[in-house]
């Protein structure tokens, strides 16, 4: 192990190792940078120039890349609520709440410092682990992936808080969601509503920027303000920093935890953030600040998210099997450097093996380096008029959710999925309730099905699920216990007012109370002073039952779909149907018959004394525009169309530079287009024209 080690040294230590891995490193915190890219992309851009390059240096370039994706994604998810990729969904949070605080600065070093922290631990977790690895991953079959699943859903009682009914029947709404397309154990189609976009399901990147991004550019083009509240910033990158040193434990934590599940292929990438988010706050003495801004919420899960990359090395190393989608191009370019994963990896080419690892740590230093120093100038963009920076954010995601499949629908889904998480803020319905089970609806379907076919009712026997199984049961009774404090102690949030901002400059007030106090959401603020509009008078819980009703009907035709397919096919939609379906019973009583002033009696549009409709319906209409436009002419020229429209009419900009920045944008996604080879997309016009002999 010495000698391997050294050589593993001696191999990082010469300057064309050091100068391809940063290559890497600068490759993948622009491609970080684009939402809905993530490693896949990057990598397969990578992947022509490792013909003819010595083994370590192009390994170097592609570590370098993977390592700082999962940091640089960062950006986008603290600055504008945009998840840069699945590891980013939960720093939205509290990292956007932060911008929004004009601590954007202070939230960013935070994230990237975690990263580093969670980078190297992971690495030095696979040092000493790599060679015991093999026998413990063998251990976890279907049976035990599925409780892991099931303990990722667990999450669910923490993140709702109080109002657990409805964090229940949003979990179940997106497990209905993610269990649309084929059964995976029978391949029949359930749940398409006769479209063939939906055969393969609905795409996890669109999902996650709809429920999360779309809401908050409607939200803020209403206020018509910078995202920092004020147009300042008031911290600094070395706050953040003061921050990682004060939670130093919780990162060590959180990043041996993303370390252990990114090593189990398949689950690790899409959970991980989520699984650490709530670890955070089970622990948590004080949970009033969650979702609303605390710098806790911000470490956890980026801390685990970077681990988890070393983690993900283990099974792609040491069996072949990778652990996520960007782990299979990983894997590819071994290939091509004739390098085959297996056993000779922790026995031959342990100096390899360690060459790989260690590549990861000094690539995280490095990415996380640059983007401490960036995160002051770049989170000056949290201080400009929101008039002029909502445009490119919606083009930016409009974009981000085409490279998803690379069709138009993906643009019709994210109005569709965008509608939904207004709803859900509204209404105060965790949102990621909702995302956690879509993300692990596929994934619990699978194992179950696999392990009721291999183990029967034995699988409850196994050691590894008795063990999952109780980690389960106590994080549930934790969760319980948090609901039922909750119930008793309900802290009044001074920053409701009159022009929509529910709770922490607006931020937190759709996603229900993530604490246990009931204090981290302007709902339970408005609950506290007798669940009033902006008028003083009660709130009217027709429209929050219109949405029960339309929610019920969803899952009830998902019930009606899937029991026409054959028993394995309809087993967990339907199963997961009924529990929803009790659950918005739940709601529908306590709505009826329950006090006024109920927990679940809360409508931020009714609270803030706003007339939703005709506010709501303007913006929609904007980013609907936009999504025809592309598709009638498509992307560079509706871009092109668009924004200058936009900015001439909503931000009132001069006709000239409302014409320069329209055409700057247009020509970067053209840039974008030619050096990261992804797809704009094309519209009837380009389409027709193209045809034209």
């Amino acid at each position: 192990m010495l000698e391997a080690l050294t050589a593993a040294i001696a191999n990082l230590a010469t300057v064309e190792h050091v100068l391809f891995l940063g290559v890497g490193v600068v490759l993948g915190l622009t491609v970080g940078v684009f939402p809905g890219l993530g490693g896949i992309a990057g990598l397969s851009l990578l992947m022509p120039f490792l013909y003819g390059m010595d083994t370590v240096s192009a390994l170097a370039m592609l570590i370098g890349l993977v390592a700082v994706i999962p940091t640089s994604d960062t950006f986008t998810s603290v600055l504008m609520g945009i998840p840069g990729s699945s590891a980013s969904q939960a720093t939205v949070l509290d990292g956007f709440p932060l911008s929004q605080q004009g601590e954007a600065a202070r939230a960013l070093a935070a994230a990237f410092g975690a990263s580093l922290c969670g980078g190297l631990v992971g690495a030095l977790i696979l040092t000493f682990f790599v060679q015991i690895a093999r026998p413990l991953i063998l251990t976890f079959g279907s049976a035990e992936l599925f409780m892991l699943a099931v303990l990722g859903l667990s999450m669910v009682g923490v993140l709702s808080g109080s109002g657990l009914w409805k964090g229940l029947a949003a979990a179940g709404l997106g497990m209905t969601i993610g269990s649309i397309g084929a059964a995976p154990a029978t391949g029949e189609f359930r749940i398409t509503f006769g479209i063939d976009y939906l055969y393969d399901g609905l795409p996890l990147v669109v999902v996650g920027i709809g429920l999360f991004a779309f809401p908050e550019i409607i939200d803020l083009l209403r206020k018509g303000r910078p995202i920092a509240s004020g147009g300042r910033l008031t911290g600094s990158w070395a706050n953040g920093l003061r921050d990682l040193v004060r939670h130093w434990a919780l990162c060590l934590r959180c990043s041996a935890l993303g370390t252990i599940i990114g090593a189990i292929p398949g689950l690790g990438g899409t959970v991980v953030d989520w699984i650490a988010y709530g670890h955070v706050v089970q622990v948590a003495k004080d949970k009033s600040g969650f979702g609303k801004g605390d710098i806790r919420g911000v470490l956890a899960p980026e801390s685990a998210n970077n681990a988890k990359e070393g983690g993900g090395l283990m099974p792609t190393l040491l069996f072949g099997i990778p652990g996520s989608g960007a782990m299979a191009v990983f894997l590819g370019g071994m290939v091509l450097l004739g390098i085959e994963a297996g056993p000779a990896m922790v026995s031959s080419d342990l100096d390899l093996t360690y060459t790989i690892v260690w590549s990861l740590a000094l690539a995280n230093v490095l990415g996380a380096g640059l983007c401490i120093v960036l995160a002051r100038p770049i989170a000056r963009l949290t201080t400009l008029p929101f008039n002029y920076l909502a445009p490119f954010m919606i083009v930016a995601i409009s974009f981000a959710a085409f490279q998803a499949t690379r069709d138009l629908m993906d643009l019709a889904a994210l109005l569709g999925v965008g509608a939904i998480g207004v709803v859900l803020k509204r209404f105060a319905w965790s949102r990621p309730a909702f995302l956690i089970g879509f993300v692990l609806a596929p994934q619990a379907e699978g194992y179950l099905n696999l392990a009721a076919q291999f183990y029967g009712w034995q699988m409850l026997l196994r050691p590894g699920v008795l063990i999952i199984l109780a980690i389960t049961v106590v994080s549930v009774f934790l969760g319980a216990r948090q609901v039922r404090r909750g119930a008793a102690t309900v802290a009044v949030d001074s920053d409701v007012s009159g022009d929509g901002a529910v709770g922490g400059a607006g931020a937190a007030s759709g996603d229900g109370a993530v604490g246990g106090t009931g204090a981290a959401s302007g709902a339970a603020a408005i609950r506290a002073t007798g669940a009033a509009n902006g008028s003083g008078s009660p709130v009217d819980p027709r429209p929050q039952l219109a949405f029960v009703a339309v929610t019920a009907g969803m899952v009830v035709y998902a019930v009606a779909s899937s029991l026409q397919r054959s028993p394995l096919a309809w087993m967990f939609p339907v199963i997961i149907g009924i529990a929803t379906l009790l659950a918005c019973l739940a709601i529908g009583g306590l709505l009826v018959f329950g006090a006024p002033d109920g927990k679940l009696n809360f409508d931020a549009e009714q609270a803030s004394g706003t007339a939703a409709g005709s506010t709501i319906s303007a913006q929609f209409a904007w980013i609907a525009g936009f999504v025809a436009a592309t598709a009638l002419a498509g992307f560079v020229i509706a871009s092109a169309l668009w924004l200058a429209l936009f900015l001439r009419l909503r931000a009132e900009a001069g006709i000239v530079r409302a014409l320069l920045l329209a055409a700057a944008a247009s020509l970067g996604f053209l840039a974008v287009e030619s050096l990261l080879v992804v797809e704009l997309p094309r519209g009837l016009v380009q389409v027709w024209w193209g045809s034209v002999p």
